[in-house]
């Protein structure tokens, strides 16, 4: 694998300065960085939140889009491998929750230790389900993203937009459900799986079974919602994550 770039792969939105923990943030298939600048604005300058931009897209457009979790999961740790000096903790939603799965099992693996692992809107690893979506039509691929309401309704609305991010969206759809999960030993950081109630893609018994991949602590978090529940539960969800952070650092601000 050739040298990544980390410039390329790491956006970083709020200075942080010497920040006493590090949040990096993998997106949703289809997704890009700038998903998470409101969790860097929130959690900032406390935490420094490193939210990740795969290729295939806003500037990243004309590179080569990655369709495989492996690759991704390859690339991402190396690039933050550098980073590790500073408390770790993965954010992943969707498609990004096995990214940042494997992520957290490369770099134990390699004796780095992972603070905690979050999970959002994903079946635990061994569920993962291929349902051919990154296969279909243009239209019914449409369709499905429209069903999830997680993109701007006018962004399909205009051929030109269409042509530009569906490519991307394949390329993670195939990503995402061509992933299958290979065994291998636990995790030991904590895993917290958060999802919304009407979420189509994965039910709460789904999101319980993570608890099988960690030797540490788990937990399962559920807002009303679906698929994209952190939209509208985005405060709720920030705190989540900061409340399993030293006090230091929680929604950005020193403890007083």
């Amino acid at each position: 694998m050739q040298a990544v770039d980390p410039d390329l792969w790491i956006r970083r939105f709020h200075p942080a300065g010497p920040a006493p923990a590090r949040l990096v943030c993998l997106p949703h298939a289809g997704g890009a960085a700038s998903y998470y600048m409101p969790v860097s604005k929130a959690l900032a300058p406390g935490v420094e939140v490193l939210a990740i931009q795969y290729p295939g897209r806003q500037e990243r457009l004309a590179e080569r889009r990655r369709e495989t979790v492996a690759e991704l999961a390859d690339e991402v740790t190396e690039v933050i491998r550098p980073l590790t000096d500073q408390p770790l903790y993965l954010f992943g939603h969707s498609l990004g929750a096995t990214v940042g799965f494997e992520v957290a099992r490369r770099l134990e693996a390699a004796g780095t230790k992972i603070e905690h692992l979050f999970v959002s809107s994903r079946r635990a690893p061994a569920l993962n389900r291929n349902e051919h979506l990154h296969e279909r039509g243009d239209r019914e691929l449409v369709a499905h993203i429209r069903s999830l309401a997680g993109t701007a309704p006018d962004v399909f609305d205009d051929p030109e937009m269409t042509a530009m991010v569906l490519p991307a969206i394949r390329s993670d759809y195939k990503a995402a459900e061509t992933y299958v999960y290979a065994p291998g030993p636990k995790l030991t950081c904590p895993i917290t799986a958060l999802i919304g109630d009407a979420d189509p893609m994965v039910s709460a018994e789904e999101a319980t079974a993570w608890r099988e991949y960690t030797d540490g602590a788990f937990q399962l978090r559920i807002w009303p919602g679906g698929h994209f529940y952190l939209d509208t539960h985005a405060t709720d969800v920030i705190a989540r994550i900061s409340a399993e952070m030293p006090a230091r650092t929680r929604q950005g601000r020193p403890a007083g």
